[in-house]
């Protein structure tokens, strides 16, 4: 844990950030000499798209999310994009998902011409309300993306019997999930496909973009291989319509190198969210409803990609925390229904009430492995001033 910045909790420090949001060159000096001899190696070989540290990548991601097929691709975005895709989800299709998660569910879906069908979270989870799923099923129903979101599996079981009932695929948004548990299964290893992003800021995240899909089908994996490259099999030969979402072998040497870390650095983050509620209950935050805690459901691998909290005066608090030198995020101050380029499906204000308080009361705070406890007291100390406790 970096203990190295010492902080007076009777000072302001707006001129510097003294808890940030994420501190990526604390987890950098610890796996630096791995990455670089993981990427040299890829220079030596002069092999840079695909080649053996994509197939290597590949193998090690699959086998930690259980599944016996990964393929590597240009993002968590296109992980999604290539996986619809290869189940022909286009025009006249709807596909149900959550409007509260990053743009690139439903962005994906509408890029592709088909509508996404958008059904409320759980207020406790912000995960999907499994109970409204099937409610939403139409005739053009073709595929359910459930988001795995902030690091918790959504209830895939309940998902998946529906879509059993329909006949309808099943894609995990594991973009913030990878290695999280939903009953001892793997996020990514449930549904037809698991999609992955290795953005940096993701627990396991590489030098830029990158992504990946995993699949228990091995024709659904050859088909999306055949897609990331332009539909091309063999090379020059084209019986359908692709892309270009190879993934970049330098990026998939960095994500094997600091793969044997994932599990240390989960234990850390688990172990930050464990002092925080600990923190924050001595506070009296939570008793007084100041403060409204992550749910952890039972039986759930929580890999806690954020630590969010629900509070009143949000935008008021996140302004303060940033004047004490505390950087935090909203993860997402938008639901996907009120925005401006979805405008189309007809939409208003109220439409999906949980995901617009949501999206008014949550704020992430800083839950990196290499959190210090000094630095994570003096978070709840500045959020219990803030509320004059």
């Amino acid at each position: 844990m970096s203990t190295s910045t010492k902080i007076d909790p009777k000072v302001p420090s707006a001129a510097k950030t003294v808890v940030p949001l994420l501190d990526l060159k604390a987890q950098h000096a610890v796996v630096k000499d791995e990455v670089a001899k993981a990427v040299q190696a890829v220079f030596e070989s002069q092999q840079f798209v695909l080649g053996p540290a994509v197939a290597e990548c590949e193998k090690k991601i699959a086998e930690y999310s259980g599944c016996p097929f990964g393929v590597g691709v240009t993002s968590g975005t296109d992980a999604l994009l290539v996986a619809m895709m290869a189940e022909g989800i286009g025009p006249g299709d709807e596909v149900i998902t959550t409007p509260y998660t990053f743009f690139a569910t439903a962005g994906s879906v509408a890029r592709l011409g088909a509508t996404p069908v958008f059904v409320d979270v759980c207020p406790k989870t912000c995960n999907l309300d499994v109970s409204q799923i099937e409610g939403r099923v139409t005739g053009r129903t073709k595929a359910i993306i459930p988001v795995h979101l902030y690091g918790q599996c959504a209830d895939v079981d309940a998902i998946l019997a529906v879509a059993g009932r329909h006949k309808l695929v099943v894609i995990e948004d594991a973009a913030q999930a990878i290695g999280s548990e939903w009953k001892g299964r793997r996020a990514g290893s449930m549904g037809d496909y698991g999609c992955f992003s290795f953005f940096p800021s993701k627990n396991l995240g590489c030098a830029g973009d990158g992504g990946m899909v995993v699949t228990r089908d091995a024709d659904r994996a050859e088909k999306l291989r055949v897609l990331r490259a332009h539909g091309s099999k063999p090379k020059y030969y084209h019986k359908i319509i692709g892309g270009n979402f190879r993934l970049d072998s330098l990026q998939a040497a960095v994500v094997t190198a600091k793969l044997p870390y994932l599990d240390g650095w989960t234990a850390g983050r688990q172990a930050n969210a464990r002092r925080y509620r600990r923190l924050f209950e001595e506070a009296g935050l939570v008793q007084e409803g100041l403060v409204g805690l992550p749910h952890e459901l039972p039986d759930v691998r929580h890999i806690y990609n954020q630590f969010v909290i629900r509070v009143p005066r949000r935008d008021d608090l996140q302004a303060y925390l940033k004047e004490q030198g505390i950087g935090t995020e909203i993860y997402y101050p938008v639901p996907m229904h009120l925005q401006e380029c979805f405008a189309y499906l007809g939409h208003r204000p109220g439409d999906f009430p949980q995901s617009e308080a949501a999206a008014k009361e949550t704020l992430a705070l800083p839950i990196y492995p290499e959190l210090s406890d000094e630095q994570a007291r003096y978070v709840v100390e500045k959020i219990r001033e803030f509320f004059g406790r």
